[in-house]
This record gives structure tokens, C-alpha cells and sequence, in this order.
């Protein structure tokens, strides 16, 4: 199948087409990695229209329970879905679950819902390394919501923020509300936040945690631009849904779109460079010669590691 054959099943909104499209951008054969860049310089023209969602939190927190709810009730709305979920990849096996769609029941029958799910294969923030590349894909299929539900590894995880338009944070009662909010890190970058899971019993324990984060927050805030709103919501019992979706539209109407993706473009293009240039590192002939002896010498304790890397380095380099 030819970059042209693919992109023409994608226009024509094929789910088909677009898992083709998505297998070829995520393989790393080198000859598949040039196929794929044809590929999205065709689609590129036919992106750009759709809202970007980032959706991630604590482990527990119900982010894929939040998504089936949050999807469904935009599709009742006239919207078209993509999700793309991101799954761990196991440290010894390098294997992950994909199981995304098991906990998305009812948005996975929906034809108007596309969901993807992607392993994280070794990439650090929570999000997959050719995510950026499918949101171009499903983009070009017409989807004009884009939720990236990321893997959930707590503070670190702000590189989905990167690559969105709104970045939700899900969080839960009874996580140290007051320092959480003032801690450095995810929050910083949160555009909007739920506290889940406000139902029943929990209600109103969800309702206190979300008034101490809200003024924990309102400590750190410089008062300039847009104030992250904390809500409350339950995908369970379907409450406080439509309220996320409002503050997620309003914080777009208030954000220049078109400026922060050009932002954003710029920062993927030296993420890509620095991920180029590590795989160029790790599979240069003089530096895979050289690992075996600077391993043994390690082991031995006849090097440092920072001696180690320095003679990877010269050998690269020479």
C-alpha cells in the first residue's frame, strides 16, 4: 500500500484505514518511518480543525470510565470521537495490555468513536512516541475531538501538554488536596481539573477536596490569563459531565489556538531531533563495539560510569 492509497482510505473516514495509517507511523522499520513521513505530508493539509484533549491522573482515578462518558455524551451532541489511549509497557517483556477498549464499552460501539490504543514502549511522560503523529491521522478522518488519555504516572507527566489544546487533569478526594495543589509539576500545567468519583458517600468529601485544591491553587496563581477551574464530577452516575465540557470550550475560546500549536511544533521538532540523534548514538558501529568493553570494565570496577560514557562518546564522535 502506497502513502497516497492510505491517506485516500483515511479522507474517506475509514477506521480501517486509519489503524493502517497508525501501525505505519508507530513501526520503526527505517523504511516504514520514511513511508510515514510522506504519509502525514499528505494528510497535514486536511488537519488543524479539530479540539485537542489532554485527559490524565492518578492511578484509579477512572480516566477511561471519565473518557466513555465524556466521549458518548459528545457524539449525543453531534461530535465525532478518537481517543488515544496509552498503555505501560512492561519493563521486562516490553509487552503492554492494550486494554483500553475493554473499559470503554459503550463508546468502543459507537461508529462516530475511533479508539486507539498504544504502548508506551520505553517513552517517558505518559504518552506514546508517535502519539503526535496520530493525532494528525485521526484529525485527517474527521474526528473533531481528540482525547489523549495518557498512562497515569503522577507528578512528572506534563508532556501531554505539549501536544494539546486543553490538558484535563482527574484527580481524587483524599490525596492531600492542599499540598497537592501547591506541589511543582502537573498542576502547574493543568487547564482544567476534576476531582472523579463524586458520587454517593463521596460527594461531599469530593466537594471539600475540590474548594481546598481551588485555594491552594488560587495561592500560586499570578493572577494573569486563565484561572484553572477545579470541579467535580462523577462519569459513574454521569453528574457534572456537561460542566467539564464548558470549561474545557471556554478555555479554548479564551486561548490563541493557532499560536500555542505553533509552539508546540517548534518543541516537537527538537524532540525529534533529540530522539534521532539517540537512535544515530545507540546504533553507530564504533559505539556498539565499544559497549561490550565498557560494560565488562564497569563491572570489574576499572571505569566509572562517567568515564564509560565519555568513551561512548569519543567513540561516536571519532
Amino acid at each position: 500500500m502506497t502513502p497516497e492509497e492510505i491517506a485516500a482510505g483515511v479522507r474517506a473516514r475509514s477506521p480501517a484505514w486509519v489503524a493502517r495509517a497508525i501501525t505505519l507511523v508507530e513501526s520503526t522499520r527505517p523504511d516504514h518511518q520514511d513511508r510515514a513521513q510522506r504519509l502525514l505530508a499528505l494528510l497535514t493539509p486536511d488537519t488543524g480543525r479539530s479540539h485537542r484533549i489532554g485527559v490524565s491522573g492518578v492511578p484509579g482515578v477512572g480516566k477511561s470510565t471519565f473518557i466513555d462518558t465524556f466521549g458518548s455524551d459528545l457524539i449525543a451532541s453531534g461530535h465525532r470521537v478518537a481517543v488515544l489511549a496509552v498503555d505501560p509497557s512492561s519493563v521486562r517483556s516490553r509487552g503492554s495490555i492494550l486494554g483500553d477498549k475493554t473499559r470503554m464499552a459503550r463508546l468502543a460501539a459507537d461508529p462516530a468513536a475511533y479508539i486507539r490504543p498504544s504502548p508506551t514502549s520505553g517513552t517517558l511522560g505518559g504518552v506514546a512516541k508517535t502519539t503526535r503523529e496520530a493525532i494528525v491521522v485521526v484529525e485527517a478522518a474527521g474526528y473533531d475531538v481528540v482525547i489523549v488519555e495518557t498512562v497515569g504516572v503522577g507528578q512528572s507527566e506534563t508532556t501531554v501538554a505539549g501536544m494539546v489544546d486543553t490538558f484535563l487533569f482527574l484527580t481524587l478526594a483524599r490525596t492531600g488536596d492542599q499540598l497537592q495543589g501547591i506541589k511543582k509539576g502537573i498542576l502547574e500545567v493543568a487547564d482544567v481539573i476534576a476531582v472523579n468519583k463524586a458520587d454517593g458517600p463521596h460527594a461531599t468529601e469530593a466537594g471539600r477536596a475540590a474548594r481546598e485544591l481551588a485555594g491552594a491553587l488560587r495561592m500560586m496563581s499570578d493572577g494573569d490569563g486563565w484561572t484553572t477551574p477545579v470541579l467535580t464530577c462523577s462519569a459513574l452516575e454521569r453528574t457534572g459531565i456537561g460542566e467539564v465540557w464548558a470549561r474545557i470550550t471556554a478555555h479554548r475560546e479564551q486561548t490563541d489556538v493557532a499560536a500555542r500549536r505553533r509552539e508546540q511544533q517548534a518543541d516537537w521538532t527538537w524532540t525529534m531531533a533529540r530522539e534521532a540523534l539517540l537512535q544515530r548514538f545507540e546504533t553507530h558501529p564504533a559505539v556498539r563495539a565499544e559497549a561490550g568493553v565498557v560494560r565488562k570494565a564497569i563491572l570489574d570496577g576499572s571505569l566509572t560510569p562517567a568515564q564509560a560514557a565519555q568513551r561512548l562518546l569519543e567513540a561516536y564522535d571519532g
